[in-house]
């Protein structure tokens, strides 16, 4: 088995060798500074640099910023650098000579530089190009005093002052990248006298006029020197300033290398070599006249003396001006990590590094020359080739350091060529690309109800395919039974919807029959989640598509199975060197226990085919891994047994291949959280933080060589384990598909990697796909950040009784946030937020009231881990020395933690009238917000009081782009974000529009369904001609997608952001009633702040809101409601339940998904009750009132105009009223309310619209028993059946609501109003929960007031129980075949026993606990008695033993508040979700199945059965049809 790859530190560390050259001033620097030489991270004393200077440019530009090198003057072109890595190498290449070098990566320092001391076997300073530093000054936007990496010496500031070279930290390197590329390179002076004037630029010296610098000649060897004595090839290279990982290339490769000043007359002695090599260097080539006469004599030489010639960079320069061309200067030039290069030989494309201010005009070439290398991005030559005698050279860097190294193999080619002269350059050709797919119609899987792990973003992902494959002309089919997907659409708002919509389950019998009445000739399989993948590799073994003829479009399934079976993984990755951990699969326990003896303890343990890391975790002996294996094994065919790594640090890549073999990787991101916290459930940043450029590009080639050998055509996800203290790696694993984390990536990055997925599914390579922000070059690129992203999860787990609050290696968050900041301190600050209103920031926030409490927090993590990490460096309760110890993380990421809290300090000092605009200016950029600053103020400060102080000095955000290339090109993006690291804003003001605010995160109670619903009004206010911004955060989601709006701000949902947008914006008004909650609770903030509020008047929302002013305008206007109190008091409340009786419920004002809602039994639990819904709803009442017992829930989703009702649609609940509506299964229209309570609920639905005002959508709900029709609840916004109701109804019902906020006539619309009768008339829609509590290890699987869903799904059918069936299957939920458990309380035996006949009369074997059969049994309804697990004796057989066993198909569990064997009950259903068999826990929810089975059995119900499904198809006209033919089916 696999053994990791030992890929350790060098033995050479701390070997003898020479000092750089300027390395005496150290000493001094040491010992007056205290400065931590040799040590691999930054101390507790280094200090954050304080002193300013300044920068002036020659067009007048003069920045400000704090000097963090060699405290001098500086004068020099100033010149750019995009990547994310690679300071050291950038700073030491003599190509910089004289230059000014800006780096747009967001953070510079973060690694630390090197031991200048330690040698390579070469004899060479082992880490970097050059003996010195040869810029002439380092421009940076966030300098890192503190550093951390194990490779680190000293600071990048302390090298700097050692070399003499100053660096300026603190500007805004995106406005000087605009500059220098609009105006060109420019002169600059760094000026450490802030007083003195700027300098007279006519009289500085031109670093670029050889007439005053030879640049080349300073930079170059004075002497002839030989590395590699005595290897087999003899090359002479002209050194123009040639960097080392040049002669360690050639060296490696068996080269004597002899290196020749720049001017050595080298033509007289070729005979004595077998190549020539020209290196790379700085300057102006044209100056380099004695190369360019000796090369022209070697370039003409006889055919008998012909010796290969191969030039880099200047080397190429010096080439193409021998061979006739011309040197011509670029604007701004090429330099950085990301430039794709066409090759005109074999039309592959590579991302090179490079670093050149001239290029060579090709149209003077003489004869026998021609093009080889184009740049893909700006069309400059990047290099020539003779046409018969083996002469190449190329612009850009095969050397790399720093960069890509995918050009490497050119140094092969140079050296083939030496060993056969006579030959002209031939390039290693990859194999041909297979053809292109001849395919029509495409059929794409979709990923059905949302769930923990495959949520939202599969509608983003499966939305930007379907855009795609629509450009190209394909006719695409699309089967998803997720309604409240935007994808699902089918309106006309949005050219990029499928041309058919199949709502059906997505299981291998339902798409085979859908190819069989579609006929498609293709199909995408992997926009769709871990749900479509799964179906389509059942498919592809059971020979369907090849029956069918349908072509696997993108990655084969073969590929994917040789991802997902983990012991194909580890032996395709063998194949390659390539190590996965060391690791056994496991088809039976025994097989594991039997791994586990070879690897040891503690271990890991994976599931094959499983999304999310299901079935994952980190067992400690032998019997965590027999209870975790077992039910890893009961939901996965295999497990895997590996060596835990936990502690290592989690990174990973996304990678894009074309079927030519082109490959780029597209993001890379870090995990905060070392391994051990599955990167679902991480606080994730991209780029990566803490990687230098050696390990950056380790694994970007390990991911490049790994996902060609695996033959991924598209996109994928890499996860990689790093050991923090070597270069030590291994793969976790390849997601061969779109991921969460690739919807992540494409909005960290811009870069749309579904859309270009799908392009490159139908054979387009990436050199022909656009890159759709730039809209000028193409998709064969890697981006640049000039920005930090941070995701942090969202967990719901208070929602669940009973679940565990560790996070480890299985997924439990329900959703994500990214916040985007130019620091890691702005975006994890603004992210913080994001996840919760209710966090301010980074701050004590939760309380720890021991070390014991607290250090158990840090060392095994919880979703509150973040808090304790707060709590500890504000408290200094612990060091960030002991803080590392515990939790692993790196000191980098704690060091900057740890600036926060010294910021905070700072700010306690002050009042707000106090506060210096210096300080004010610190915090922001730090990511404070003003209400935190309000908090943190001496004295009573509020957020206006912070506000009013930070506006009238002028402190606001800058608003930037997201841009892809770091300012590099011109983007016309309309992707934004807002900073306080800046000079100026990248866009103007938007001079009006309407504001539509997003959703913000996932969460339970607020999912795709608000996300569909902001879509919704941002493309129906487009459609009307207004300008439309959206402001969210959430990277999931469609409606962050810069194609569907005019304007989108990545931004936080909070009064003090949506303000700076507002008035930044001018903005004519703000939409909030389409996002759910979070918009919703700004309504009176942002009213009492003077913004536009579009449609209903925030105190009417108000009203509506807050429990106690809405129970009472609901007496006044005489609409009944169940009687009720405000909460004053506990005594009061207990009075209340008195005169009532119990039940009653406990509803807090302004929450979603019934947060801290409760239904109380008695005394003690309403007490409990009450302290909780206080908590959740501080600033608002907490209401009590009578609990309905068996009462049946209604609801009816309305647009509002002015107090009328202008749309309207009533639904009704299976399930009895106590099941959150969120939770509950709704059916449209409803087929059991009586014509009387329809009625009722019409008239009291008129009142509240009038009453409220209400302009907009609202949802109203009633609970009805007997003659009784009473409302519980009004939501003057969207609810989240609002696309349930606008697909089944056949109109959108949100674009209805903006029409009505914007004062558009809706007229024509044809809406269903309160008095439309039969609509839908031939079909009903049944929406039913999707439920997560699988992966909620030890949550009690049952349902109450409080919701606990994370997605649904919806399906029609010719009647309630068809539609009803089809949204079961569609959830996840399998019919069960012969074996069913029943146990129910004893109140509902009786009721239990009819539905218990009908199973049986259908064929079902009935098992049931004793208290449940022996009633069933005196009913005459035949079972067969199971014991209580709590009782079970020796050799009996409980129901955990039969539901562990597999001999239940399915679990029927009723409990109510009077059952006694509470423990019994919550095995049993805790058992049957362990063990993947279906649960149902609802008397109703099982009546309806049952009669559902019955019919279903009797035939009664058409394309249920999915062979029956196309007969139907066939069999039906247009006439009998529900929908348009080309609609949902």
């Amino acid at each position: 088995m696999s053994m990791l790859r030992p890929l350790l530190r060098s033995s050479t560390r701390g070997s003898a060798s020479v000092a750089f050259a300027r390395a005496s001033p150290l000493s001094k620097i040491a010992r007056s500074s205290g400065a931590r030489l040799m040590a691999t991270q930054s101390g507790d004393d280094t200090q954050r640099p304080s002193a300013l200077a300044k920068i002036h440019l020659e067009d007048g530009t003069t920045l400000t910023g704090r000097s963090f090198g060699s405290h001098e003057n500086v004068e020099g072109e100033v010149v750019f650098t995009t990547g994310m890595v690679g300071y050291t190498e950038s700073l030491t290449d003599p190509s910089y000579q004289g230059q000014i070098l800006t780096m747009t990566q967001p953070m510079v320092g973060n690694y630390g530089v090197p031991d200048r001391n330690v040698m390579d076997e070469y004899g060479l300073p082992k880490y970097f190009e050059s003996n010195k530093i040869h810029a002439t000054g380092l421009i940076v936007q966030d300098y890192s005093h503190h550093y951390s990496h194990w490779n680190a010496a000293s600071s990048l500031g302390d090298w700097l002052k050692e070399e003499g070279v100053p660096g300026l930290c603190d500007i805004d390197t995106r406005m000087l990248t605009k500059k220098i590329r609009e105006k060109g390179a420019l002169l600059g002076r760094i000026e450490v006298d802030l007083n003195a004037p700027p300098p007279d630029f006519t009289k500085m010296i031109n670093p670029n006029d050889p007439s005053i610098r030879h640049l080349v000649d300073e930079v170059s060897t004075k002497e002839v020197k030989v590395y590699g004595k005595g290897n087999q090839y003899k090359i002479i290279a002209v050194d123009g300033g040639m960097k080392y990982n040049i002669i360690r290339q050639l060296v490696k490769r068996d080269v004597e290398l002899t290196v020749v000043p720049w001017n050595y007359p080298f033509a007289a002695e070729m005979d004595k070599f077998d190549g020539l090599f020209l290196s790379n260097g700085p300057g102006d080539p044209t100056s380099c006249d004695v190369t360019i006469k000796e090369l022209e004599k070697v370039i003409s030489c006889p055919d008998d003396k012909v010796k290969p010639i191969f030039g880099i960079c200047l080397g190429n320069q010096l080439t193409g001006l021998a061979a006739g061309g011309t040197a011509k200067k670029l604007p701004f030039g090429n330099r950085g990590q990301n430039q794709p290069v066409l090759n005109h030989q074999t039309g592959e494309a590579y991302i090179t590094p490079q670093n050149h201010g001239y290029h060579i005009d090709c149209s003077t070439l003489k004869p026998g020359w021609k093009t080889l290398f184009t740049n893909a991005n700006d069309g400059s030559n990047e290099g020539i080739a003779h046409e018969t005698r083996p002469y190449f050279s190329a612009q850009f860097h095969p050397e790399a350091s720093c960069g890509p190294t995918d050009t490497e193999f050119m140094f092969d080619t140079f050296l083939e060529a030496c060993r056969k002269p006579t030959d002209k350059i031939i390039f290693p050709t990859r194999k041909p690309a297979p053809p292109k797919p001849n395919v029509k119609k495409i059929l794409l899987l979709g990923s059905g109800g949302t769930s923990i792990g495959q949520a939202g973003e599969f509608d983003y992902s499966g939305g930007q395919a379907i855009k795609a494959l629509k450009e190209e002309g394909k006719e695409v089919v699309l089967m998803n039974p997720n309604i409240a997907s935007v994808q699902t659409n089918m309106d006309d708002k949005s050219a990029s919807k499928a041309d058919h919509v199949f709502f059906l389950p997505v299981t291998p019998d339902f798409v085979e029959e859908v190819i069989k009445k579609e006929k498609p000739d293709g199909i995408v399989v992997s926009m769709g989640g871990q749900t479509a993948l799964n179906c389509a590799v059942e498919m592809y073994l059971a020979g369907t598509f090849e029956k069918y003829g349908v072509e696997v479009l993108g990655t084969q399934i073969q590929a994917v199975i040789d991802t997902e079976d983990r012991q194909i993984f580890s032996d395709k990755l063998n194949e390659i060197n390539e190590k996965i951990a060391e690791s056994y699969t496991a088809e039976t326990l025994d097989e594991a226990i039997e791994a586990a003896k070879k690897i040891g303890y503690p271990l890991m343990i994976r599931s094959a085919f499983a999304l999310g890391g299901l079935g994952s975790g980190i067992c400690h002996d032998e019997e965590m891994l027999k209870d975790m294996g077992k039910k890893a094994l009961s939901v996965s065919p295999q497990i895997l047994v590996e060596r835990s790594m936990k502690g290592w640090k989690e990174v990973e890549y996304e990678v894009v291949r074309d079927s030519q073999d082109n490959c780029v990787t597209v993001c890379n991101m870090e995990n905060f959280d070392p391994l051990g916290i599955h990167t679902g459930d991480s606080i994730v940043m991209a780029p990566s933080q803490t990687l230098s450029n050696e390990e950056y590009h380790m694994l970007r080639t390990t991911a490049i060589n790994v996902v060609r050998h695996l033959g991924i055509v598209g996109e994928c996800n890499i996860q990689y384990a790093l050991h923090p203290e070597s270069l030590e790696y291994c793969i976790i694993e390849v997601n061969a598909r779109l991921s969460r984390s690739s919807a992540l990536a494409s909005k960290a990055t811009g870069y749309p990697l579904a859309f270009v997925a799908a392009k490159l599914a139908l054979g387009i390579p990436l050199t022909e796909v656009e890159n759709s922000v730039t809209k000028k070059t193409q998709a064969c690129f890697e981006p640049s950040l000039d920005y930090i992203v941070t995701k942090i999860p969202r967990w719901d787990m208070s929602k669940f009784e009973g679940v565990s609050k560790e996070i480890g290696s299985a997924m439990k968050s329900v959703g994500e946030v990214m916040g985007i900041g130019r620091t890691m301190e702005e975006s994890l600050q603004k992210a913080l937020r994001m996840v919760d209103p209710a966090n301010p920031g980074f701050q004590k926030h939760l309380h720890y009231d021991n070390m014991d409490d607290l250090k158990q927090e840090l060392s095994v993590p919880t979703d509150k881990r973040i808090w304790a990490i707060a709590q500890a460096l504000h408290e200094k309760t612990l060091s960030v020395d002991e803080i590392h110890d515990i939790t692993k993380i790196d000191h980098w990421f704690l060091r900057r933690l740890e600036g926060m809290v010294k910021t905070w300090n700072k700010l306690e000092e002050f009042t707000v009238d106090e506060l210096t605009d210096d300080l004010m200016v610190e915090a922001k950029k730090q990511g404070y917000s003003d209400i935190q600053m309000a908090e943190i103020l001496k004295g009573n400060a509020t957020e206006d009081d912070v506000r009013a102080k930070r506006v009238g000095a002028n402190i606001t955000p800058w608003t930037k782009q997201i841009d892809t290339l770091a300012a590099e090109y011109p983007a016309d993006t309309n992707y934004l974000y807002m900073t306080y690291h800046g000079a100026e804003d990248d866009v103007g003001s938007a001079n009006g529009g309407v504001m539509v605010l997003g959703s913000g995160a996932y969460r339970i109670g607020s999912s795709i369904e608000f996300d569909w619903c902001g879509v919704s009004a941002i493309r129906a206010l487009r459609q009307m001609g207004y300008k439309s911004t959206m402001v969210n955060y959430n990277p999931e989601t469609v409606s962050t997608d810069y194609d569907e709006c005019d304007r989108l701000y990545f931004e936080e949902l909070s009064r003090e952001r949506v303000l700076d947008i507002y008035e930044k914006d001018s903005a004519e008004g703000v939409i909030i009633s389409v996002g759910g909650q979070i918009p919703n609770g700004l309504a009176l903030p942002l009213d009492k702040a003077g913004v536009n509020i579009l449609g209903t008047p925030a105190a009417m929302i108000d009203n509506a809101e807050d429990r106690m002013k809405f129970s009472d305008m609901i007496d006044e206007i005489g609409v009944q409601q169940p009687r009720w109190r405000e909460l004053t008091s506990a005594d009061s409340a207990l009075d209340f339940a008195a005169n009532v009786g119990y039940p009653v419920l406990v509803r807090p004002s302004y929450v979603l998904s019934g947060a801290a809602m409760n239904v109380a039994w008695s005394d003690e639990q309403l007490k409990a009750f009450l302290v909780e819904a206080a908590e959740v709803s501080k600033e608002h009442p907490v209401v009590i009132s009578d609990f309905i017992q068996g009462a049946v829930e209604i609801e009816m989703d309305g647009v509002c105009k002015d107090g009328e009702i202008i749309a309207a649609a009533i639904h009704e609940h299976i399930e009895n009223a106590g099941v959150h509506s969120g939770d509950a299964t709704l059916v449209l229209p409803p087929q059991d309310l009586t014509a009387y309570q329809k009625e009722r609920v019409r008239d009291a639905s008129r009142k509240i619209a009038k009453r409220l005002n209400i302009t907009g959508p609202c949802n109203i709900q009633f609970v009805a028993k007997g003659t009784d029709v009473m409302c519980i609840e009004c939501n003057v916004r969207a609810s989240r059946s609002f696309p349930f109701v606008s697909k089944t109804m056949g109109v959108d019902f949100i674009e209805a609501a903006t029409k009505a906020m914007v004062g558009v006539d809706t007229s024509d619309m044809n809406l269903p109003t309160l008095e439309t009768r039969n609509r839908p008339a031939n079909y009903v829609g049944v929406k039913a929960p999707m439920f997560s509590f699988t992966r909620l290890r030890g949550s009690d699987p049952i349902l109450g007031v409080e919701m606990a869903s994370t997605g649904e799904v919806a399906c029609f059918g010719a009647n309630k129980e068809e539609a009803f069936l089809k949204s079961l299957l569609s959830t996840g939920f399998k019919m069960p075949e012969k074996n069913i458990l029943l146990s129910v309380q004893s109140d509902l035996e009786d009721e239990m026993t009819h539905c218990a006949w009908q199973l049986h009369e259908q064929g079902y074997n009935l098992f049931a606990t004793r208290n449940t059969a022996e009633v069933l049994n005196k009913n005459k309804v035949p079972c067969t008695i199971l014991e209580y697990a709590t009782e079970a004796g020796e050799g009996e057989e409980s129901f955990v033993d039969a539901i562990k066993n597999d001999k239940i198909d399915l679990v029927i569990n009723v409990p109510t508040h009077n059952s006694k064997r509470t423990e019994d009950n919550y095995l049993m259903r805790r058992t049957a979700v362990d063990f993947g068999v279906p649960l149902l826990t609802n008397l109703q929810l099982v009546k309806v199945f049952a009669d559902a089975v019955y019919k279903y059995r009797s035939g009664e119900l058409d394309g249920l059965k999915p062979e029956t499904l196309f007969e139907h198809y066939q069999a039906e006209t247009d006439a009998d049809a529900w929908t348009d033919p080309t609609e949902f089916h």
